[in-house]
């Protein structure tokens, strides 16, 4: 069951006859380190090959595409609330077949090589990680990312900066892709523990596992931290540092996830409540309709309907 994701502002597509191309029609803003290009595409195509020189942010705003790295991954549908991560040198080679009805709106982002290596030289040296196994450092291994609301926020303030006709651009843009870069590396290390991949003998490896086999019952800091071999204090800052949440969001988070997995399978709302390390049945109802829109009983019944 994937998490939820985030969405980026959509932005106005432009008129047929304010388009250079029909399809990957593409609008600039140049800044100090970064490129910021808007393509849309308003016919359905195949085949389309883009290539990037350096590292390069890719998201979805709107409509459809269907793509591959070439030489790296099969075809995938690329959805808004998505983005990809493209490596220097790679292409990416798309299909839009839904653009005819639906044009297709995505954004990219090409960062100067040497700001990104000057920004995680700055993290590693003035904010080094806690664990001590672990450096400041963007994965080309985790490239497909379900945008949480923190990199979907920070995305937004790029394009608002790059759009914006302002003398102090490129200082603003500056401060707002070092946050990019960190808010990258916190959701790829959230997809590295859904994955399951986080290393096992990292002290954040450690606590994500104490986590998810102990949801059923009462979990404390103080009794993660001990098991993650860190100070409480240090716990807090080395969980926000890798994955950008806080503990308790974490907890809860997974909480929920495994109570949509089992009332899925039909448990009843009272065993879920139980083995999610819920109080009573009545509290995880009021958290689970916080946390999701709906009760749990018209969770479930939605999944069966599907069925």
């Amino acid at each position: 069951m994937k998490n939820a994701k985030s969405l980026v502002n959509t932005l106005t597509l432009l008129q047929e006859d304010q388009l250079s191309n029909f399809i990957e029609n593409k609008t600039t803003f140049g800044m100090q380190n970064c490129e910021f290009s808007i393509y849309e595409t308003h016919r359905s195509a195949s085949d389309i090959k883009l290539n990037f020189e350096n590292l390069t942010f890719t998201g979805m705003l709107q409509g459809k595409k269907r793509m591959k790295l070439d030489g790296k991954t099969d075809y995938f549908e690329y959805l808004p609330g998505e983005s990809v991560l493209v490596a220097p040198g790679e292409t990416m080679i798309i299909d839009f077949p839904e653009a005819d009805k639906t044009p297709s709106q995505c954004i990219t982002l090409s960062f100067n090589p040497d700001f990104v290596e000057s920004s995680l030289n700055e993290l590693n040296f003035r904010t080094p990680k806690v664990d001590e196994a672990s450096n400041w450092n963007i994965s080309m291994d985790e490239f497909y990312l379900f945008n949480t609301p923190a990199l979907a926020l920070t995305t937004n303030n790029i394009i608002r900066i790059a759009m914006d006709d302002n003398p102090q651009k490129d200082v603003m843009a500056d401060f707002a892709l070092k946050e990019l870069l960190i808010r990258l590396m916190q959701t790829q290390g959230r997809n590295l523990v859904e994955k399951c991949l986080m290393k096992s003998k990292s002290h954040i490896g450690y606590a994500i596992e104490f986590i998810k086999k102990n949801l059923h019952q009462k979990l404390t800091i103080d009794q993660i931290a001990n098991v993650a071999y860190v100070s409480k204090s240090n716990f807090f800052k080395m969980f926000k540092e890798e994955l950008g949440i806080s503990p308790n969001r974490f907890i809860l988070a997974e909480r929920i996830k495994k109570a949509k997995e089992l009332l899925a399978r039909h448990e009843s709302i009272k065993e879920v409540a139980f083995q999610t390390g819920f109080s009573d049945t009545n509290y995880f109802t009021r958290i689970f309709r916080q946390h999701e829109g709906i009760t749990p009983k018209i969770f479930q019944d939605s999944i069966e309907l599907k069925f």
